[in-house]
């Protein structure tokens, strides 16, 4: 099973570049690729706007591949489709911005799908709450179906064709985003939280 993180974008409305942005002691990116990296034997990284940051905050990642959008500027889906061409299996989709995701949430969907596509689901997107978050799951079977959609698609239009089933997790990760930097300070807040409940 692979993961592709997208983490090509301007970063405009936080007027940084949110990848590198500090939770505790790691980046956004390495939060996000540690959750991933216990479940996924490939983890692609898509880098564009700030490529050789990006470069260089995942080189220490042996199940890292990193890959260029240069057309980064015409939205997320081009990036999703650069993405894609790299994966060899199932795989999860998700911006590069949701850093606290659990590993847990990772192992869950990862076991659902096993079982649940065996009966037909070819998309898994977790729900908390009741609301759909990110990351998504997707069958390998539609690797080429996503390379094939015209770049002016988007997942939303894509996922619409395709059986999708939702599984609820614990996890408010999955809805929390980095948007402005107030969100990244709620993030912060959040994550410290996490920790001394933990210890």
């Amino acid at each position: 099973m692979d993961a592709i993180l997208l983490a090509a974008g301007y970063s405009s409305r936080t007027q940084t570049n949110k990848m590198a942005l500090e939770i505790g002691s790691k980046s956004v990116i390495s939060h996000l690729i540690e959750t991933f990296y216990p479940t996924c034997e490939n983890i692609i990284v898509v880098g564009g706007h700030y490529y050789d940051a990006t470069a260089a905050l995942v080189k220490q990642y042996s199940k890292v591949k990193l890959v260029r959008n240069d057309q980064y500027e015409l939205g997320m889906f081009t990036s999703i489709k650069v993405g894609v061409k790299e994966v060899q299996g199932d795989f999860f989709i998700t911006p590069g911005d949701y850093p606290l995701v659990t590993k847990k949430t990772i192992e869950q969907m990862r076991a659902h799908f096993e079982q649940s596509k065996q009966a037909g689901t070819e998309i898994l997107i977790p729900t908390y709450l009741a609301q759909r978050g990110h990351p998504i799951l997707l069958s390998s079977r539609l690797k080429e179906p996503l390379i094939l959609e015209s770049q002016d698609s988007s997942l939303r239009i894509f996922k619409d064709r395709y059986q999708v089933e939702e599984l609820e997790v614990e996890d408010s990760g999955i809805l929390l985003d980095i948007d402005s930097m107030e969100d990244y300070k709620d993030l912060v807040k959040l994550y410290e939280e996490r920790c001394q409940s933990e210890n």
